[in-house]
């Protein structure tokens, strides 16, 4: 692990206070004469030096304080000498071993007078059988350290008091109380130990001063986290370690532990300079050395190895199905793992390391302990363990019984596995979910789950429990769920089941919609659900078995072409195949869960429904075709601008939820789909410090092993964001990401804009060839979106175009593009086109009235960065520049916009003669922002550790400190943090409320 700079995160003051009491050495014995009275006039004359505790829990850096004080004492010139109690032979310690520790120390001492002292000590330790030989020995252990710290000054450390043996504990405690060493500052380091305990009574009784070191903040451990990691991280990898350590999250020692554990196993990546976490939040473990573990999570003495072990059987247990003392308890008359598991569970108790609920439920304190736990090697099997919890409950109610009245049960028969036969366990879980689906969903869908591992293909229940499975996911947005039932799917599609049987008599009876329609609509849940996830069954990994179940239920694939036409995975067909006449695959209503197989139903879209979504992506007679098909006064006009707005960014959330309505669709979850939705919305509002947090989540989220994919338009809109702001290193290093088939348009401009800048900064390059080289690529990448049927958001890339024919003099050039994008007009009847067309149209002809009119539909619906280009326009174009300049400069603030920017506003100021403003008027009030950046300045903060808090580059807070500075006069940080804190910013009136 790496060093840590100095001083330590959090603990500065503490160091302080150690270093001081070590300083105070040197005080002269008055009178000291052998037996005690000499002692006690010594300890008086030296009442300077101090006895210091430093006491903390596991891992809170007492070692660490007392090094680094040490250290600080030592470099001044100092001598600190280390008190080896552990040294001693006789492992039961007492006076013996205190006194081979206090000869340790003398030896240190290099004044000649070694020998005598030694000497004087063993013939004392010679007579202390005797009455009173004890007290005479530690009279005289006082009275030679007394004695060698008058030579040589000298000040004393001794670590881990809490595993000192109680005699030598007593011994010492009663050494420092009454036979103290005049002139030698003693600092004691440990942990505190429980009431009873001899150490916990003795040692804080001697110290003058207890130093309690409390855990870290959340502040502070972000700062321990930059620094061990030397690079800014994503605040999501913070918050994920503060959440896996529970009680431990302020112990800097666990949060190393954890952050050394990523890096073993490959779970930290550096992205857009930022490190993010790949893999699962939940998943985040200690290291895992047993040593480790019981040093850190066990409070007050280190466990066994019978201990650990039994320790990390029950976390096993725990991991999969909820463990309850009274199945411990129930397991004691039994033999075997269980019962000593049930035997170790309240020493782990009493030790705090397991908590128990008032409902009786078993977890671990620390849930990264409990993930170290389960890698270690456990002596039992874990799944026999959990066959054996099932048993003990059936044996007594029977299967049917114990699912419904233990619905829980249903976790240890899908831990178990095969260990239980299907005859116990095909009724037990279905029992389980049809009685935890009225309270708890998410148990009902596990139990589902579990059954499909029992239940054969060719089972009548199977349709039914796959159809109740993913509409349960599906109701709560739970996509990973619905994914999980693809292999069964799969494999009952092969099986005639339902109208293809022609046992309709026996489907009435049983009250359930038509077997091969459920299955059909199952098929289009999980193709619903790879979307959501960003998945495609046309990507060249996809399980081959699902694209040819696709081509069973056309309605499935035509919902799985959707995904081409937003970014997600290859173009393909959007229509029915010949002989569906795209009529729905059922027409039944739904079942229990509310999901329902026929058009408007439940979540999943209709096939008119789908067609639409698909359409908003292309031609505007394509989308009006779509939208005849659906029923009458189905969608508004307001829903319609919304889709063809989600479909330009390649937002597939924000184009189902326009269509399905907020009471079909449901928008809560975390699936890959819904937090482009939430960047989208980001970017277009100004928030991109979010909307570039929610591009590093989706990136590490498809590489963290799960089932989610990665979207190109994610990666692209993060490199515009990049781009605007003049990261283009970032920048590229997103476009780098996206295979150069991709022709989404969203990619298209990132790429025209990092291309044609990236010549603008190279000086050796002539401005025109650059320029031209990027529009050319441009047109081509236009060419192959068309070519693709991908219309919308091809507006954009157009008018970057235009922008830059316009800056390059090229009247025909420029001609052209504006023809090209009236046009597209023409062809997709788009408003966003619409408000394209009136930009170009401001920029090419010097249009006032046509850039105002743009400015004001795009202020309408929030589109913040193209506002800026509007403002940039009329600024040029327009009858008072001055104001649209200022307008663009606060807009462009609250982005952050960078060097491209900046340098056209720059260029249109000069040629209108007009100042560029100050970022705000000089007596305008700080912002929040602001305000905290300036405390954290006055606190010392680096540039690096501001720029891991507020979760954006050095640069970028480089940038802001230098608007701070312009704001309030200051020249450099020293005099930022001083008039902060001298009241000065106050008495300005630049700080609200002051």
């Amino acid at each position: 692990m790496q060093q840590q700079p100095s001083p330590l995160v959090g603990r500065q003051g503490e160091v302080e206070d150690v270093a001081e009491a070590l300083r105070t050495t040197g005080g002269t014995a008055v009178g000291a004469t052998a037996g005690t009275a000499g002692v006690t006039a010594g300890r008086t004359a030296g009442a300077e030096a101090r006895t210091l505790l430093v006491t903390g829990g596991a891992g809170t850096g007492k070692t660490a304080v007392v090094e680094q004080a040490r250290q600080m004492v030592v470099q001044e010139g100092g001598r600190v000498l280390r008190f080896g109690w552990e040294s001693g032979e006789d492992p039961a310690g007492g006076t013996a071993a205190l006194t081979d520790a206090v000869c340790g120390v003398l030896a240190k001492v290099h004044d000649g007078r070694l020998p005598a002292r030694i000497a004087a000590v063993r013939r004392v330790q010679a007579r202390a059988g005797g009455p009173g030989g004890e007290v005479a020995l530690l009279s005289t252990l006082g009275e030679v350290l007394a004695d060698a710290a008058r030579e040589v000054p000298f000040a004393l450390i001794l670590d881990n008091t809490e595993r000192m043996p109680a005699r030598t504990a007593s011994a010492l405690g009663l050494l420092l109380r009454t036979f103290r060493p005049a002139g030698v500052p003693v600092v004691m380091a440990g942990r505190p130990m429980r009431p009873g305990h001899v150490t916990a009574a003795q040692l804080p009784a001697a110290a003058d001063r207890v130093l309690e070191l409390p855990p870290l903040s959340t502040a502070e451990v972000g700062e321990l986290v930059v620094r061990r990691l030397g690079r800014s991280v994503e605040p999501d990898l913070v918050t994920a370690v503060l959440a896996s350590l529970g009680p431990l999250a302020g112990s800097p020692a666990a949060v190393l532990s954890v952050l050394a554990s990523l890096e073993e196993r490959g779970g930290l990546l550096e992205l857009d300079g930022q490190v993010c976490l790949t893999v699962p939040e939940g998943g985040l473990r200690l290291r895992a050395d047993a040593a480790e573990l019981g040093r850190l999570c066990w409070p007050d003495v280190s466990p066994d190895a019978g201990t650990v072990a039994a320790a990390a059987v029950l976390a096993g247990l725990v991991e999969r199905a909820e463990v309850r003392l009274e199945d411990l308890h129930r397991a004691k008359s039994s033999a075997g793992p269980l019962e000593a598991v049930g035997r170790t569970v309240d020493r782990l108790v009493a030790d705090r390391v397991v908590t128990v609920g008032q409902d009786g439920r078993i977890a671990f304190a620390v849930p990264a302990l409990a993930a170290a736990l389960r890698t270690l090697p456990a002596r039992a099997e874990v799944r026999a363990l959990h066959a054996t919890i099932t048993r003990l409950v059936t044996d007594r109610l029977g299967a049917t019984a114990a699912g419904t009245r233990r619905p829980r049960l249903a976790g240890h028969v899908a831990a178990a596995g095969a260990m239980l036969d299907d005859g116990l366990a095909v009724p037990l879980l279905l029992a389980a979910a049809g009685s935890s689906v009225r309270f708890n969903q998410a148990w009902a869908v596990r139990s589902y789950h579990s059954v499909l591992r029992h239940l054969p293909p060719h089972d009548p229940r199977t349709p039914g429990v796959l159809h109740e499975s993913a509409g349960l996911s599906l109701g709560h947005s739970d996509h990973i769920g619905v994914l999980a039932l693809a292999e069964p799917l799969l494999a009952c599609l092969d099986v005639p089941h339902g109208d293809d049987r022609g046992d309709r008599g026996d489907r009435e009876e049983r009250g359930n919609p038509g077997d091969r329609d459920g299955l059909e609509w199952v098929t289009r849940a999980c193709a619903l659900s790879a979307l959501h996830e960003h998945r495609t069954p046309y990507a060249e990994d996809a399980d081959p078995r699902y694209r040819a179940a696709l081509e069973r239920v056309p309605a499935g694939a035509v919902l799985a072409a959707v995904g081409g036409r937003y970014g997600i995975g290859p173009s393909a067909p959007t229509t029915s195949r010949p002989g569906s006449g795209g009529q729905e695959p059922g027409s039944g209503t739904g079942s229990g869960s509310g999901s329902g197989f026929g058009s408007g139903s439940g979540p999943v879209p209709s096939v008119a429904e789908v067609r639409l979504v698909a359409a908003a992506v292309g031609s505007g007679a394509e989308f009006e075709r779509a939208r005849l098909g659906m029923p009458g006064d189905a969608l508004g006009e307001a829903a319609l601008d919304r889709l063809r707005n989600a479909a330009a960014y390649g937002d597939l959330a924000g184009a189902l939820e326009a269509v399905l309505g907020e009471q079909r669709y449901v928008a809560a979850g975390e699936s890959t789909a819904v937090r482009y939705h939430s960047m989208v919305r980001d970017y277009l509002t100004g928030d991109w410090d979010s909307a570039l947090s929610c591009a590093r989540r989706i990136e590490t989220r498809g590489r963290s092993g799960g089932a989610a994919g990665v979207g190109q338009p994610a990666r692209a809109l993060a490199a515009e964001i990049q781009l605007m702001r003049g990261e283009l290193g970032r920048a590229r290093e997103w476009l780098d990401l996206i295979p150069d088939s991709v022709c989404h348009p969203l990619v298209a401009r990132a790429r025209l804009g990092v291309r044609y800048w990236s010549g603008q900064a190279d000086r050796a390059l002539a401005g025109r060839a650059s320029a031209d080289e990027a529009l050319e690529a441009a047109r081509h990448d236009v060419r192959r979106a068309r070519e693709s049927g991908l219309l919308a958001g091809l507006d954009r890339v157009l008018l970057r175009m235009l922008s830059i024919t316009v800056r390059g003099d090229s009247p025909e050039a420029t001609r052209r593009t504006l023809e090209e994008l009236e046009a597209l007009y023409e062809e997709a009847a788009s408003p966003m086109t619409y408000e394209a067309v009136l930009v170009a149209r401001g920029m090419a002809h010097g249009d006032a009235d046509s850039a105002l009119a743009a400015y004001r539909l795009v202020r309408r619906r929030v589109d913040l960065p193209l506002s800026v280009d509007c403002c940039q326009c009329l600024t040029e174009v327009g009858d008072d520049p001055q104001v649209w300049l200022d307008e663009a400069m606060r807009s462009g603030h609250v982005l952050g916009m960078g060097r491209p920017v900046r340098s056209l506003l720059g260029a249109a100021a000069r040629r209108r003669n007009v100042s560029i403003p100050r970022r705000r008027a000089a007596r305008a009030g700080l912002t929040d922002r602001e305000v905290r950046l300036i405390g954290m300045v006055s606190d010392g903060s680096t540039n690096r550790q501001i720029a891991a808090r507020l979760a954006c580059s050095e640069k970028t807070v480089e940038q802001r400190l230098s608007r701070l500075f312009q704001r309030t006069g200051c020249r450099s940080r020293v005099e930022l943090a001083a008039a902060w804190l001298d009241g000065s910013l106050a008495r300005q009136g630049l700080v609200p409320g002051h």
